[in-house]
């Protein structure tokens, strides 16, 4: 059992970390353990700045994610002496990671087969306006409530698709992406189901879904509409669609197919997180499902097609065009974490916090801003592992701020949310670009629905 908030224990240090491996059963020893732990951490520091620095270095920042999880996890095999042990480790945190990345492969292959068939058409033709400062506002308010029905996974994969087509200018196209990421994270924020790490905490027992909602949304909102408000007036005039050049091989697609196609998508991912429900398999099992029902849809549509005009409007055609170095680079990142979660640094860090810090707002905010620079997940399980439901009950206000900071803390960097990774791999977002333009946004929006639920809590108490 990890050391609670309230209990008295010295500041943890080696013996803790070997206490975590004795926890865990892990045999190696002690004398090759902390080395292993200092390497990794080293490693871990060059390829995430490796992974800032892309466009300077000039290496795609997917190669060096995946070198720098591999890598960490050799360190930590090499100073085991049970090589089986720290394999089958890998091979859990594998079937984690793989339920991620086959649902975000499921999501993007979805959207680009509703693309393929203009479906996304029917959404721009409905938004007449062009006036950039409306567009920015029924932009952030759809992903704000949308992240909340499906996630801020799938909803900001939909909604980059829809700004490439309302768009032609690619810096204000950036913009509208950057204050996409902070919308569909703070909608994720208050629902139990718009965030994997909020989904975490419902499932473990830690929350209960009418509190995270009622103590939430109002802190979410608010952590959308100043950044919101001061993003605003940075633009000015009306947007200028692109001029979309359709194929030879690709005829326009009927009104009918094209209603057909969209409808069916989308109401395919509103219908992931009731599938979670009914059947209890995790998410990517209802993305699956999903994707093989539309791909159904698609060749009924279109069996009568030739062969060289079905394939512009087949599956094929759509996995063909999806982001993969994204995914590559989704998979490094969280291999890297797994390695750190498996160390026991991450719950080593979160003692240390507990320890040296103590007031129970700064620890979570920490760990909030924190999540903007590691993944969320782990560090919601570390905090999960250390904090048990005896020192906070469900519903506490512990959990409930938990969910809040580190579903929209991860704003704060381009990389810091599955929402950021995926927008920097659809729309090629610089780490630099994002931390000079739209970070003091997220974190001006992060400290002002922070101090809304704080002042909340403080009233009703």
């Amino acid at each position: 059992m990890y050391p609670n908030a309230g209990n008295e224990y010295s500041p943890p240090d080696h013996q803790y970390l070997k206490h975590f491996f004795v926890c865990i059963d892990h045999v190696p020893s002690f004398n090759y353990l902390y080395p292993m732990l200092i390497a990794i951490i080293i490693v871990f520091i060059i390829g995430y700045l490796a992974i800032t620095l892309e466009h300077t270095i000039n290496i795609n920042k997917a190669a060096t994610a995946l070198l720098t999880g591999v890598i960490c996890w050799v360190l930590y095999i090499l100073s085991s002496s049970d090589s089986h042990l720290i394999t089958e480790h890998l091979t859990g945190h594998l079937g984690e990671i793989s339920s991620i990345l086959f649902f975000l492969m499921g999501a993007m292959t979805i959207v680009e087969l509703i693309d393929a068939h203009d479906g996304f058409e029917i959404i721009t033709n409905i938004i007449t306006t062009n006036n950039k400062r409306k567009l920015l506002w029924i932009i952030c308010f759809l992903a704000f409530f949308l992240s909340a029905i499906l996630d801020n996974l799938t909803t900001t994969i939909v909604l980059v698709s829809l700004l490439r087509k309302l768009f032609e200018d690619k810096k204000d196209r950036m913009l509208f992406v950057g204050m996409v990421v902070i919308a569909a994270n703070a909608g994720g924020a208050w629902s139990p189901i718009g965030d994997v790490t909020t989904t975490m905490l419902w499932i473990g027992g830690q929350i209960t879904p009418v509190n995270v909602i009622l103590k939430l949304f109002l802190p979410s909102l608010v952590c959308l509409v100043i950044p919101l408000t001061i993003a605003s007036f940075m633009l000015k005039g009306n947007a200028t669609k692109p001029v979309i050049d359709t194929p030879v091989e690709k005829p326009t697609t009927s009104i009918l197919h094209r209603k057909i196609i969209f409808f069916t998508g989308l109401g395919i991912l509103l219908f992931v997180p009731v599938f979670k429900t009914l059947t209890h398999l995790p998410p990517f099992m209802g993305m699956l499902f999903g994707l093989g029902v539309l791909w159904i849809v698609s060749e009924i549509l279109n069996k009568d097609k030739d062969e060289a005009e079905k394939n512009a409007y087949s599956v094929l055609y759509a996995l063909r065009k999806i982001d993969m170095p994204s995914i590559l680079f989704f998979l490094g990142i969280l291999i890297s974490i797994a390695a750190l979660q498996s160390t026991g640094q991450l719950a080593a860090l979160a003692t240390v916090m507990s320890d040296k810090i103590g007031n129970i707002n700064v620890i979570v905010i920490s760990i909030g801003l924190l999540s903007s620079i590691v993944d969320n997940v782990p560090l919601v399980a570390a905090s999960i592992g250390m904090y048990d439901l005896q020192t906070y009950p469900t519903d506490h206000y512990f959990w409930i701020f938990l969910a809040y900071t580190t579903g929209t803390g991860g704003s704060a960097l381009i990389i810091g949310s599955a929402a950021g990774v995926a927008a920097m791999g659809m729309e090629k977002i610089n780490f630099f670009w994002y931390l000079k333009k739209i970070s003091w946004l997220a974190l001006l929006g992060f400290f002002a629905g922070a101090g809304v639920f704080i002042l909340f809590e403080l009233l009703v108490s």
